[in-house]
């Protein structure tokens, strides 16, 4: 019979399984653990990733696994930039290759980027990445004196389009600024696709779990009976009930005490990671989190539940910059008090 667990003991295992009190593992290792994070907010996903790694680790230590080639970023999943390591990159584009860009084939033909000027972009871009990495400016450039329009959203699919194709991804970053280059993929694909697919299936739910089956086949947008063969061939996973409903967990339950006060940054895989985010915000806060033009804010958490809103501004004309706090729900004087000596002691601004 499975285990059933409480709402509360599902959040609390969710926080131990995600690392939100931070781990003894390096950035790339956090992000191996993962399989793979949000990552369309570039500086949210340093943070997600800092936060998630030994203490004392910044937002240079991640972007430094970045330069040394551990870390990558690309489009293996929905169309969405994630942050991952480049065998799990090879391996997940594996599986969804084929249908993001059966997705996206509409809009290929409204750009107006057939077969042909996919092939000559890609041809003078990995061309050119044999000698020296791009960056994005770079890339278009380089398709415009070849004669490829990139106007009108047309060098962003070009971009994503090469990146599902397994040819290129973000890598390394430009020693004095945030831009990120291009640069070549060179890691095949999995020689034991099966295999391969069952350890991100097991890495998904150790690092999400209680995570239910709809959570996974959402996250990874491939059939359930996917997802559930490969469930299946890992040893280690195990059904839990919360609430009635199936999920799974890595090993035997653990739940750790109160998490207190965390915050995490925007697009964070505590909120999106899952298909049900009704476990850790109500419909109010939902929509406070989410505004309806595709961002997803950085959220403020009491014992793993979100209760509201934070964000640092980039400047302030007197020169002092103070955080901005929404609350969304009512919490007492004394955790307000906690929220905000978290928010003034934020390190990775």
């Amino acid at each position: 019979m499975a285990i059933e667990l409480s709402r509360q003991d599902a959040r609390r295992m969710r926080w131990y399984s995600q690392l939100l009190g931070g781990s003894d593992l390096d950035p790339a290792d956090v992000v191996r653990r993962a399989v793979a994070l949000q990552g369309q907010d570039l500086p949210a996903v340093l943070q997600a990733i800092a936060i998630r790694s030994r203490p004392g680790t910044g937002v240079q230590e991640v972007r430094d696994a970045f330069d040394r080639g551990e870390l990558v970023r690309g489009w293996p999943m929905r169309g969405t930039l994630f942050a991952t390591t480049p065998e799990n990159l090879a391996t997940l584009l594996h599986f969804t290759g084929d249908r993001i860009r059966r997705m996206a084939a509409r809009r290929r033909e409204e750009l107006g980027l057939d077969e042909q000027v996919i092939a000559r972009s890609g041809e003078a871009l990995c061309e050119a990445l044999a000698d020296r990495p791009l960056d994005r400016g770079q890339a278009l450039a380089l398709w415009e004196a070849a004669g490829i329009k990139t106007a009108e959203g047309r060098g962003y699919h070009l971009l994503m389009h090469l990146s599902v194709q397994g040819l290129v991804h973000w890598g390394a970053f430009e020693p004095a600024g945030d831009t990120q280059f291009l640069a070549l993929s060179t890691v095949p694909a999995p020689r034991d696709p099966d295999a391969a697919l069952a350890e991100l299936v097991r890495g998904f739910v150790l690092a999400r779990g209680p995570a239910t089956e709809a959570d996974l086949a959402w996250w990874m947008k491939l059939p359930k009976t996917t997802v559930r063969r490969a469930a299946a061939a890992a040893p280690d996973l195990v059904e839990v009930q919360v609430q009635g409903r199936p999920a799974w967990i890595v090993g035997e339950p653990r739940i750790p005490g109160e998490s207190g006060v965390v915050l995490v940054p925007g697009f964070d895989e505590w909120i999106l990671g899952y298909a049900d985010r009704s476990l850790v915000a109500g419909p109010e806060m939902l929509a406070a989190l989410v505004p309806g033009n595709g961002m997803f804010r950085p959220a403020v958490l009491v014992d793993g539940i979100a209760v509201g809103t934070w964000r640092w501004p980039r400047s302030s004309r007197a020169g002092v910059v103070e955080p901005v706090l929404n609350l969304v729900e009512l919490v007492p004087a004394a955790t307000r008090r906690e929220i905000e000596q978290v928010l003034a002691a934020w390190p990775h601004r």
